[in-house]
């Protein structure tokens, strides 16, 4: 098994080598999950956001356009440095972005009003130990909006998925079951409740050239979801729009 700091620098090494993919990928720039994050989130004058594994600044800047004050934190200083870039050109002071660990985050005890964390959690070594250290940084009535991709409850499907995104990305760990999520969330003292699920539309092509997969990777990829058992190609839509598949995520509120 890889340990947590292989598997972070496995993720520093990946998304480093990205952040200029994730600064123009449009299923991070916007999307009904984003929108729905910020509906739920009932924002209120004063508040303070902490956005956990922020990437290249998408969910940072667009909480930060509502008004809040909006730290976006991410274990990757090219991210860092991308978001920094992005909230420069848009003028957003609102808006500031700290290298950190989602496992051992920088901030002191009850400081926010809000946490986010979207699309990235499926990288993170130690999925406790991050929601323990977003419960201390959220204050007492603090809520917490976790959007990710999930893994069908079924296990055959679930041992595919896992797969087949490992494939494309040697840094993903693991995409939880919404069963999982709910139970990793009630041990780190949150009442999660499931408001929505979605499947993003996800084009193959783009997919892998966002993350530099290397050719060989690419060809196993193309193989193991044209020998997918029928339930998988039927799950993730191989059959499709010629050229894409389809990512399940959830919206979940802490």
């Amino acid at each position: 098994m890889t340990s947590s700091a292989g598997i972070k620098a496995s993720v520093q090494s990946q998304f480093g080598a990205a952040s200029a993919e994730y600064a123009v990928a449009a299923v991070h720039i916007a999307g009904a999950d984003l929108d729905r994050m910020l509906a739920e989130a009932d924002l209120q004058p004063g508040h303070r956001v902490l956005d956990v594994g922020s990437g290249a600044g998408h969910s940072t800047l667009a909480f930060a356009r509502a008004g809040a004050r909006v730290t976006g934190v991410d274990l990757t200083a090219e991210m860092v440095e991308t978001g920094r870039d992005l909230a420069r050109r848009e003028g957003l002071d609102n808006a500031d972005f700290k290298q950190g660990d989602a496992e051992r985050l920088p901030f002191a005890t009850d400081l926010f009003d809000r946490v986010t964390c979207r699309l990235c959690a499926h990288h993170f070594a130690d999925v406790p130990a991050a929601l323990r250290e977003m419960r201390r940084v959220l204050k007492p009535d603090g809520l917490l909006l976790l959007c990710d991709s999930v893994a069908p409850e079924d296990d055959a499907r679930d041992a595919f998925f896992q797969q087949f995104e490992t494939l494309r990305d040697r840094s993903h760990v693991r995409n939880y079951r919404v069963s999982e999520w709910e139970q990793m969330l009630r041990e780190a003292g949150f009442s999660p409740q499931t408001l929505d699920r979605w499947n993003l539309d996800i084009d193959f092509d783009a997919w892998v050239e966002r993350m530099h997969t290397p050719a060989d990777r690419v060809a196993a990829l193309r193989e193991l979801a044209e020998r997918a058992d029928p339930a998988a190609r039927e799950h993730f839509l191989f059959t499709g729009r010629p050229g894409t598949f389809l990512i399940p995520i959830c919206l979940i509120r802490g």
